[in-house]
């Protein structure tokens, strides 16, 4: 079975950093796209950031110069660097699988073959 375990979420101040995890089994990780996206109440699905199989990396404006997206292919683990962090950063964060290489395919949530669970982030002082 697929499986896809988000975890690293949590509560921090504004300024703060959390790293999130997303460890994948039961298919070929190092083969597939992956993104992080997040969703805030009220609002809709927000693609934050991609790595594609070849590492190439790109992020939602907002994002830049505070998130860094990596994966280790060997431990078949993407992650999420996340400093800075502001209130409106605070959302359920999700992981998620595409077979695709081409990165303008991303995007829409039926471009994903496989969702982790999400894990909360809330940034409050």
């Amino acid at each position: 079975d697929v499986q896809l375990q988000a975890s690293g979420g949590g509560l921090v101040q504004p300024g703060g950093s959390l790293r999130l995890s997303c460890a994948a089994s039961g298919y070929a990780f190092k083969n597939f796209a992956m993104s992080w996206l997040r969703q805030t109440q009220g609002k809709g699905l927000e693609r934050v950031a991609d790595i594609m199989n070849d590492d190439k990396t790109a992020y939602v404006d907002s994002a830049k110069g505070r998130f860094t997206i990596s994966r280790d292919n060997t431990k078949s683990t993407l992650y999420l660097q996340m400093n800075s962090l502001q209130p409106e950063d605070t959302a359920v964060y999700y992981c998620a699988a595409s077979r695709t290489v081409i990165h303008s395919n991303l995007g829409v949530p039926s471009s994903y073959d496989y969702w982790g669970q999400g894990t909360e982030v809330t940034v409050s002082s």
